[in-house]
């Protein structure tokens, strides 16, 4: 980037905040790449005299710059200041969370982009239509869509930014291109927190070519549909990235069917024993095991005209009887 971009980009600060303005300045040429890492930012007088702040403040940014990381002095014949600055990896979780702090910032950035770039490529296209004798930078803007065209992953956003806004800088009106740097700074960390593959290389290729062949054709209406048709499939890729994924139904396996409890048989009725059955007769063996050592009796010789009460003879039962209710009729008397 020449020192007249950086001109155009820079501008003069406001005198109320000078240091603060001077160090947002400068953070904005070097994290949108326009100074690329590795590269000098013009000597402190030239750059001084760009920013409108005296070499007293500019070295305070500076310092303060270098102490976060994003540049360093070196002094000698070929010092200066050199950029050290390193773009972060893309990581779509980062870009998530930073537009999930503020939706509506993000959506208003995203028209704040596309009112200011569609009007710049309008603007630039009736200027070559007014005076088609006219440079409008024509070698500029090819050889900033030749570098994009074949540009590599790793340095595509920063060509990408070069392109943008060279069209603003080429209609020669300082707040237009301070503006459409201004928006494309709103969405830098968003942008490039999204991977870069080639197959979104290949095709915003052609969607550059459109842009800037409707501008170098004097096409006003073509130039701001082809920037706006680029700029909402770039704002619909951010809001893919920004979705939050679907979590998956988990799924319910079916309940088993219960079993109907099978009916409980009722238990059949124990039949008595008959006791003329065999079941009902217990074994001699069994009877003889009754009796134990401790009963005399158990091993006297039975009587062998023994008869069990049970089969006494009703004679001597009404004999009985008849003894016991004498003796009750005597103690009457």
């Amino acid at each position: 980037m020449t020192d007249a971009d950086l001109a155009a980009l820079l501008g003069p600060v406001r005198a109320g905040n000078a240091f603060e303005e001077t160090v947002e300045r400068l953070l904005t040429v070097i994290k949108l790449g326009l100074v690329a890492r590795g590269d000098r930012f013009p000597p402190e007088r030239e750059l001084s005299a760009l920013l409108g702040v005296s070499r007293l403040t500019l070295r305070e940014a500076i310092r303060a710059l270098q102490q976060a990381g994003y540049v360093e002095s070196r002094r000698g014949r070929f010092g200066g200041t050199f950029v050290t600055y390193t773009r972060p990896a893309p990581d779509p979780k980062e870009v998530r969370r930073i537009a999930l702090e503020d939706s509506d910032r993000l959506t208003d950035a995203l028209t704040f982009r596309l009112v200011v770039e569609a009007g710049a490529a309008e603007v630039l296209a009736a200027q070559v239509m007014t005076q088609p004798s006219g440079d409008h930078g024509r070698d500029i803007l090819l050889a900033r869509l030749e570098d994009l065209n074949n540009a590599t992953p790793g340095d595509y956003r920063r060509l990408d930014t070069l392109f943008h806004l060279c069209i603003a800088e080429l209609t020669g009106s300082s707040l237009l291109s301070a503006a459409c740097t201004d928006a494309r700074m709103r969405l830098n960390d968003l942008l490039n927190a999204i991977p870069v593959l080639q197959h979104n290389i290949d095709h915003t290729a052609e969607q550059h070519t459109a842009i800037a062949e409707a501008i170098l054709a004097g096409d006003a209406e073509r130039a701001r549909w082809a920037v706006a048709e680029h700029l909402d499939g770039t704002a619909a890729l951010l809001r893919g990235f920004l979705a939050t994924p679907a979590q998956p139904t988990p799924r319910v396996q079916p309940a088993r069917p219960v079993q109907p409890a099978r009916p409980v048989q009722p238990a059949r009725p124990v039949q008595p024993a008959s006791l003329d059955s065999p079941a009902a007769r217990p074994e001699p063996t069994a009877l003889a095991g009754l009796a134990t050592d401790a009963d005399p009796a158990a091993h006297a010789e039975p009587a062998a005209t023994a008869e069990p009460n049970v089969r006494a003879e009703p004679a001597t039962r009404i004999g009985r009887i008849r003894r016991v209710g004498a003796s009750r009729r005597a103690g009457r008397g």
